[in-house]
């Protein structure tokens, strides 16, 4: 497994890549100037990231780089400017938010927009998965956080006798959203946003409410989670990374980890890297520092120039021998990586009687539930899990504990259909007879 840090910058220049472990310095990419939350590695396929408009552009862009080469290979043109950007974690949808707070969804592998729908009022500043890829969190600039459904999204019967797309709608901030995160709890999860407002708010997606509000003495620009899920990272425009509890009794939050800069540059971005219980921030003065949140202390940094850090993201890259084989549907095209995305959803060719037909990827040996693993897979998985015996490795047994109960719920589902079928039939069988 490689683990690398990737970090851009909202004025064109590289987009600087550096070995989490070594501190080598990796592949640098170019050209690029991303706005905050526009930079997402596609799984573990490719990079991308939208573009701030120029002036003189009457479209947004989003450019694609593959893993080996520094230059841009796939140049998309959405119908405007795309701000936040994001993908889900096998790589199969990547999510747009715009500046006229619509949000766009395509898929990877054919560039096919398969929905589009207005999620804001403003611009849409921020968009996340949740653990199991089942909800889109998204924030915007209207103050407001929003919770979709990808099934109620693509259901026409929910949409057209439902009041709203939306499942949850958290309107308590009273200024722009610049950071969300979530934990793995699934439809139970926990999700914090911050905002200009100077506060941090704690949603319950289960109690459909406010838990928490925690102020503190500056603007949030980022949050990172703690992988126990009791304690978050905020990191400042004062240039302090401050320390949230979710369960503590204050409401106001001034501890702090440390100062990623002594000329009180503000912390732009933050990431949590599991593997070694790191922090990653990015900060105004250009600098990404990685840090030991035990110790407090920082025990790497990377520079990416003069310009300011705005995104940073945690890549992890599985090194084997037929890594390509995902990406062998593109190579048929002549392309490491997928075509271009496309502008607009089309119509009539892809739908039929409002039922929008997603297909499994070309590339997939799985059938169309391969979300799903086999229980028996799953309960090997948190057998081994459960004799490692680390912080990490509970998170991921209750993942796989929920993906468990979801095979075994999918299993009664399917035979449920196998028996009603059995009895139409039988039924028909008998009537026939009786004629």
């Amino acid at each position: 497994m490689e683990i690398s840090v990737i970090a851009s910058s909202s004025v064109e220049s590289e987009i600087g890549s550096w070995d989490l472990k070594t501190g080598n310095k990796l592949l640098q990419f170019k050209p690029c100037a991303s706005p905050a939350h526009g930079l997402t590695a596609v799984g573990e396929k490719f990079l991308a990231a939208s573009q701030l408009r120029k002036e003189s552009a009457s479209s947004g862009s989003i450019f694609y780089w593959s893993w080996n080469k520094p230059q841009v290979e796939v140049k998309s043109f959405p119908v405007e400017s795309i701000k936040a950007l994001t993908a889900n974690n096998e790589g199969t949808y990547l999510v747009g938010g715009g500046t006229s707070g619509d949000i766009y969804l395509w898929e990877v592998a054919t560039g096919k927009l398969l929905k589009k729908w207005h999620g804001h009022y403003r611009s849409v500043t921020c968009l996340v998965f949740s653990g199991d890829d089942s909800l889109l969190v998204s924030g915007s600039q209207d103050g407001t956080v929003r919770v979709w459904s990808l099934i109620r999204l693509f259901d026409d019967f929910q949409r057209q006798h439902g009041n709203t797309l939306y499942e949850h709608n958290f309107n308590e901030h009273t200024m722009s959203i610049t950071d969300i995160v979530i934990d793995y709890g699934g439809s139970n999860a926990l999700i914090i946003s911050s905002s200009e407002d100077r506060t941090c708010k704690v949603w319950s997606l289960s109690k459909e409410k406010l838990l928490k509000n925690i102020i503190f003495p500056s603007a949030i620009n980022s949050l990172a989670l703690d992988p126990c899920g009791s304690v978050f990272y905020a990191g400042a425009r004062d240039s302090k990374i401050y320390i949230g509890a979710i369960n503590a009794t204050s409401e106001y939050g001034t501890q702090v980890l440390g100062s990623v800069s002594e000329q009180s540059k503000a912390v732009t971005c933050l990431a949590y890297c599991a593997d070694g219980n790191l922090l990653i921030s990015g900060s105004e003065s250009g600098m990404v520092c990685v840090w030991d949140p035990k110790s407090r202390r920082p025990v790497r940094t990377f520079n990416l120039g003069k310009n300011p850090v705005n995104n940073i993201q945690v890549v992890r890259k599985t090194i084997v021998a037929n890594s390509n084989k995902a990406q062998s549907s593109w190579k048929r095209r002549g392309s490491l990586i997928p075509p271009p995305l496309e502008k607009y959803e089309r119509s009539g060719e892809d739908t039929m009687d409002g039922i929008v037909t997603i297909e499994p990827l070309p590339y997939s040996d799985v059938p169309v539930y391969n979300s799903f693993l086999s229980a028996d897979l799953i309960d090997e998985q948190v057998k081994e899990l459960q004799q490692q015996g680390s912080a990490a490795t509970e998170i991921e047994m209750e993942r796989l504990k929920l993906e468990y109960k979801r095979s075994l719920q999918m299993n009664d589902q399917w035979q449920k259909n196998y028996e009603n079928l059995l009895q139409v039939v039988m039924e028909e069988e008998q009537i026939g007879g009786s004629n």
